[in-house]
C-alpha cells in the first residue's frame, strides 16, 4: 500500500498525525506492515478523518518518540510470530 503522508508530519495531543491520520506507531516502519496491517490502518484513517475535530495543540515527533514506536511495533511483530 502506497503511504498515505502527505508531509504534513505534526502530531496532536493523541499522536496522530493532523496531515495523514495515522497514529505515530503506524507511521512508523510503515514499509514493513502486512497486508492486514495496511488494511486496518486504512480503517482506521478512515474513523478519524470521518471523526476529526482541529487540535488544540500539535507538536512535531521527535526522534526519542520514533525511536520508542519502532520498538512498541518490534515488539508486537515479535509476539506475533512467538
Amino acid at each position: 500500500m502506497e503511504s498515505p503522508c502527505v508531509a504534513c508530519c505534526r502530531l496532536n495531543e493523541e499522536n496522530v498525525c493532523i496531515g495523514c491520520y495515522r497514529h505515530m506507531d503506524e507511521i512508523v516502519d510503515w514499509r514493513k506492515k502486512t497486508p492486514d496491517q495496511y488494511q486496518q490502518i486504512a480503517l482506521n484513517i478512515a474513523r478519524r478523518k470521518a471523526n476529526w475535530q482541529t487540535p488544540v495543540a500539535q507538536k512535531a515527533m521527535t526522534q526519542q518518540e520514533w525511536l520508542d514506536a519502532r520498538q512498541r511495533n518490534r515488539q508486537r511483530s515479535d509476539n506475533a510470530h512467538n
